[in-house]
């Protein structure tokens, strides 16, 4: 029935304890007690091979000091439950198949080419930001880029110019108030001299004309019983 540690049972040979083989093994199959993990331990790598009827080697799994390596055709990561495919790897393509994938490093995820997805969101009662530091941000999709923020407020800030362009259709603005910020105003007297900014003698102006020079710059002029674009139109010649 076997010596020492070695015994003989009708499941095959079973090892008691640590055992040490000084040329290779040949079996069929290797596994621990039902209390006890399986351990594979070596002064150096733990190299797992798989080879074809001819013997040419498939596949590869070391496990060294430093690193775990796996060369393969398709690498892959199965759930316990399911057997649900989680990740795999192959020449062509890497896939994350989990439901989600979340990325904790301080710099967040860095693609050095495109990025194709069908929906990007924020995690919940977090910002959701989108930024070029040093180049441009470009989106785009052949049938429409839709940008939402169901609960809260959406910016969009450059260093230098913004552009909406649009060149079949046209840009929809549809909101309860439409607000444009630090527009220039135009001034104008009754000599038909100009100046950057109204007398202090002069009532307060409380309402005016928004106007746009030939180049699309938008300006506001003091409003009066007829249109006085033409006669504060010096703010175009700043743009």
């Amino acid at each position: 029935d076997g010596m020492g540690n070695l015994r003989v049972t009708k499941k095959g040979i079973r090892l008691e304890g640590i055992s040490e083989f000084l040329l290779p093994l040949y079996v069929k199959e290797i596994h621990s007690r039902k209390d006890s993990p399986l351990v594979l331990q070596s002064d150096r790598n733990v190299t797992v091979n798989a080879r074809n009827h001819m013997g040419q080697l498939t596949g590869q799994l070391t496990v060294g000091a430093d690193a775990v390596e796996a060369q393969c055709k398709r690498f892959e990561v199965r759930a316990s439950e399911g057997g649900k495919v989680l990740f795999s790897a192959d020449e062509d393509e890497i896939v994350i198949g989990a439901d989600r994938l979340k990325v904790t490093g301080t710099e967040g995820a860095v693609f050095g080419h495109s990025v194709e997805t069908p929906h990007i969101r924020a995690e919940p009662s977090q910002d959701l930001k989108l930024e070029s530091p040093t180049r441009s941000l470009v989106m785009e999709a052949p049938r429409g880029v839709q940008v939402n923020a169901a609960a809260g407020d959406l910016k969009a800030t450059c260093r230098k110019e913004l552009h909406l362009q649009s060149t079949e259709g046209e840009i929809f603005l549809n909101a309860d108030t439409i607000r444009l910020g630090n527009l220039p105003v135009g001034s104008f007297s009754s000599s038909s001299s100009s100046s950057s900014s109204p007398s202090s003698s002069a009532p307060r102006q409380t309402i005016y004309e928004l106007c746009v020079c030939p180049s699309g710059k938008l300006y506001l002029s003091p409003a009066g019983a007829g249109s006085t674009c033409q006669s504060s139109s010096n703010i175009c010649l700043w743009s």
